[in-house]
């Protein structure tokens, strides 16, 4: 059984451990634009909860969990981390009530997680997080089934996470003609490392690892990405919180507008906020629509054509072609000698 002090020293492994790999999933992200921030989106939307959670003592599972979700949605960045927060979310609630956890409550918990953020995703994709985090579930509900054994359970976990990850490219031609796995998948494959370190070996992983780690991976992908032409619909990757003024707000009407006006819509609801992320070429009609709702807080802007251009640029810097060497025809008729 895994106590709360257990899986409270798990989530800040696991947030140490995808912030000192960030750059390395960075450098995997093509889907759903090559704007290059998956692993740092990820990594500081788990270390949010960071803090929170070197603050209880002695807890249970379930209060560690819930704490870790809600500060995961607070904090939730990006595309991938607003699906981490989902996957956390739903596993929150798997864990409700209960002061340890096994391998079958672990399996249950996660299940929870990804059918929170399969629901909460308007056009599921597979072959990306979703794909990883959804073929782990699966597996571990199998194995907990003869063997609940909480550290057996997130050993496959973590294998068939691992796995999934590698059929990524068969699942998503983008990734396949890049050449690398899915970066949303990456990264939840280092959380669950993280947590697995604890939870088997009682060992957290700290943070200060060196931010190159594993980098000839993101070097070979350098390359790929300075010959990338990203074909980007909508420019704007546009994400807020809206403070409910109505606690029975409609955040189903608020998620159909904003899936009118772009794409890689993902809405999350709270107790007292609704989260929103979305890529769109209007984001001042995104939060316009959005203020109806309540106040809103945490709003975040980016033009992601201007980071691929950076992204893209950066690369050929680095991976520079080499000029072919010149052909000079010589003529056969002209005498030649060896130098010795």
């Amino acid at each position: 059984m895994i106590n709360g002090s257990q899986l409270r020293d798990a989530y800040i492994s696991a947030a140490n451990h995808i912030v000192a790999r960030r750059q390395e999933v960075d450098a995997l992200n093509v889907f759903p634009v090559p704007d290059g921030d998956t692993g740092t989106n990820m990594s500081m939307t788990i270390s949010a909860a960071v803090p929170e959670l070197k603050l209880m003592e002695n807890p249970t599972v379930a209060e560690v969990a819930k704490t870790a979700a809600s500060a995961l949605l607070r904090g939730a960045r990006g595309n991938s981390g607003v699906i981490l927060s989902l996957l956390f979310r739903g596993f929150s609630k798997g864990l409700a009530g209960k002061k340890e956890a096994d391998g079958a409550d672990f399996a249950q918990a996660l299940t929870m997680g990804v059918e929170a953020a399969y629901k909460a995703v308007m056009k599921p994709t597979e072959g990306t997080i979703l794909t990883v985090s959804r073929m782990a579930a699966e597996r571990a509900r199998v194995v907990a089934k003869t063997n609940p054994d909480a550290i057996a359970v997130w050993e496959e976990i973590v294998k068939e996470a691992g796995s999934a990850l590698e059929q990524t490219p068969e699942m998503l031609p983008v990734l396949k003609k890049a050449g690398v796995v899915d970066a949303g998948g990456k990264g939840l494959l280092v959380v669950f490392e993280g947590m697995l370190s604890v939870l088997r070996d009682g060992v957290m992983i700290e943070d200060t690892q060196p931010q190159n780690q594993n980098q000839p991976e993101a070097d070979e992908f350098q390359d790929a990405i300075a010959q990338y032409d990203a074909d980007i619909t909508f420019t704007y990757c546009t994400e807020f919180i809206v403070q409910k003024k109505e606690p029975d707000a409609d955040s189903l009407k608020l998620r159909a507008y904003l899936e009118s006006i772009g794409d890689s819509v993902v809405v999350v609801e709270d107790e007292d906020i609704i989260k929103c992320h979305v890529h769109t070429n209007n984001p001042g009609l995104a939060l316009e629509e959005a203020i109806k709702y309540g106040m809103l807080c945490k709003m975040k802007i980016e033009n992601m054509e201007e980071q691929f251009a950076a992204r893209k640029s950066q690369a050929a810097k680095e991976n520079p072609k080499e000029e072919p060497l010149a052909y000079v025809p010589v003529d056969p008729e002209i005498p030649y000698g060896i130098v010795a």
